[in-house]
C-alpha cells in the first residue's frame, strides 16, 4: 500500500494519517478472538493495571501467536512506513493494549520518541507508530488523543513518571502540552481525537504528542500498537527486556495481503515460551560496526 502525495503532504504537516476500516471485519475478528487467551497468561509479557488484574497491555504477541505474526508482516501496515522512510523496517516494538471497560486507566501526554531514546538510545526518531483498532473506538471509551504538527517541536525533555499508572513512561509537563494546543488551534482543533469501526489504521509520528483518558465506558478499546523502525537505526542499548524493546533487527518480509484470512507458514520463536535472555538487560551501549 503506496501513499498518495497527498497523504505523504498530510502526515508532514499533522504528523498522523487516519484510515477507517481499512481491515475488513473477518481479518479483524481473526485477531479479536486470539486476545483472551493471550490475555489469561500469567506471564512477564502481560503488565496488569495498577490493582486489578486487567491487562493493560500484552508485549511481543508476534513472537508466540500466528494471527499477529502474520499482522507484524501485513504490507498495508509495513508498506506504507517503508515508503516514508525510504529503508526497511525491523520490529522494535509490538504491544496490544486493553483500555478495558471501566478498568482502562489514562496513559500520560507523551511521545514514544522520547523513551526510546531515553531507555533504548535510538539514534533518531525514523520509527513509527502503528495502531489499529480491535474494537469500535468513540469518544467514550478512551481514545487517543494527538495535538496536531506537534511532532514539529522535535523530541523535548520528559520526566520518568514511575507511580502515576502500572506502566513507567517518559511524560511531558503540563504547561508545554498548553503552549503546542494552543499553537495547533486551541479549542478549534488543537486536540484531534481520531475515532471509527474496528478494523481502522493509524500511522503516527515517534515525535507527535499523544495521550488518552481512562476508560469509565461499557465497551473495550482494545488496540494493536506497531513500532516499526527504519534498520539502520535500530536501537544501541537493552536496558529493557526484550519483550519490550526488540534485539532482532531483521528487517520485515510482507506476507501477502490475504494474510490474515489465509493460512501462510510465520515463524513463531517463543511459542513454547520466553527464553530467559529475553529478560536480561544492560545499561551498556552496544558496539555499531561500521
Amino acid at each position: 500500500m503506496k501513499l498518495t502525495p497527498e497523504q505523504r503532504q498530510h502526515f508532514d504537516e499533522h504528523g498522523y494519517l487516519f484510515f477507517p476500516g481499512l481491515f475488513n471485519p473477518q481479518e479483524t475478528q481473526n485477531l479479536v478472538d486470539a486476545v483472551p487467551e493471550l490475555y489469561s497468561r500469567q506471564e512477564a509479557y502481560n503488565v496488569r493495571e495498577k490493582g486489578s488484574q486487567a491487562v493493560r497491555t500484552n508485549f511481543a504477541a508476534h513472537m508466540y501467536s500466528k494471527p499477529f505474526a502474520k499482522l507484524a508482516r501485513h504490507p498495508r501496515m509495513v508498506e506504507p512506513v517503508e515508503d516514508l522512510f525510504g529503508e526497511k523496517l525491523y520490529m522494535h516494538q509490538f504491544k496490544i493494549n486493553g483500555k478495558m471497560a471501566f478498568e482502562g486507566d489514562v496513559w500520560q501526554w507523551h511521545q514514544d520518541y522520547g523513551t526510546w531514546l531515553n531507555d533504548d538510545m535510538m539514534p533518531t526518531e525514523r520509527a513509527m507508530n502503528v495502531a489499529i483498532f480491535l474494537d469500535d473506538v468513540n469518544e467514550f471509551n478512551g481514545p487517543l488523543m494527538f495535538i496536531p504538527g506537534s511532532h514539529k517541536k522535535g523530541v523535548v525533555d520528559a520526566k520518568h513518571d514511575l507511580t502515576t499508572t502500572s506502566y513507567p513512561l517518559w511524560t511531558v509537563d503540563n504547561a508545554l502540552i498548553t503552549q503546542l494546543v494552543q499553537r495547533a488551534g486551541d479549542k478549534k482543533g488543537g486536540i484531534v481525537s481520531p475515532t471509527g469501526p474496528a478494523g481502522s489504521m493509524i500511522l503516527f509520528h515517534s515525535c507527535l504528542f499523544h495521550a488518552s483518558t481512562s476508560n469509565l465506558s461499557p465497551w473495550n478499546r482494545v488496540s494493536v500498537y506497531l513500532s516499526l523502525c527504519a534498520v539502520s537505526n535500530h536501537i544501541r542499548r537493552h536496558k529493557r527486556p526484550e519483550f519490550i524493546a526488540h534485539r532482532d533487527f531483521t528487517p520485515l518480509d510482507c506476507l501477502p495481503d490475504d494474510c490474515l484470512i489465509k493460512d501462510y507458514p510465520v515463524d513463531l520463536p517463543w511459542a513454547n515460551g520466553m527464553p530467559a535472555s529475553a529478560m536480561e538487560t544492560s545499561l551498556e551501549e552496544m558496539q555499531v560496526a561500521a
